[in-house]
């Protein structure tokens, strides 16, 4: 299925980018079309829009764009490990388990905040409901 090809149109709409920010990416050198059409229209595999879904889940979480472009080399030599003697493997591997604690620590802390903001909401919908009249109209 990878050698089908998909425009950016499409790929936008599956992994809820936009044209944008999915031409950004290019630009930077994050992902790269797999192909070009005849017309030069950018053609994407579901190894590309696998790829661009990794980014779109490291971004919320406050990685930078060379922690993006780091985090995928080491996956993509991982991946491609046939020539990879076992030093330089563990060596990858260290690198993808740094990305993993640092996305954990991050996730708590997001939990945290939100626990807040549900606490806060709670508080305002407590509040409202105090100010309510009687009757409850």
């Amino acid at each position: 299925m990878d050698g089908e090809h998909m425009q950016i149109g499409e790929v936008a709409a599956r992994t809820e980018l936009s044209l944008r920010t999915i031409r950004h990416y290019e630009e930077t050198g994050l992902v790269i079309p797999s192909a070009r059409s005849q017309g030069g229209f950018r053609l994407y595999t579901e190894t590309d829009i696998a790829r661009l879904m990794v980014i779109r889940r490291m971004k919320p979480l406050g990685f930078t764009l060379d922690q993006m472009r780091d985090l995928l080399e080491a996956t993509d030599r991982l991946d491609a490990g046939a020539d990879l003697d076992a030093d330089e493997q563990e060596s990858l591997l260290d690198r993808v388990r740094t990305y993993e604690r640092s996305a954990a620590e991050q996730v708590d802390r997001l939990r945290v905040q939100l626990a807040r903001a549900e606490d806060f909401a709670a508080t305002l919908r407590a509040r409202l409901e105090q100010s309510l009249p009687a009757d409850g109209s």
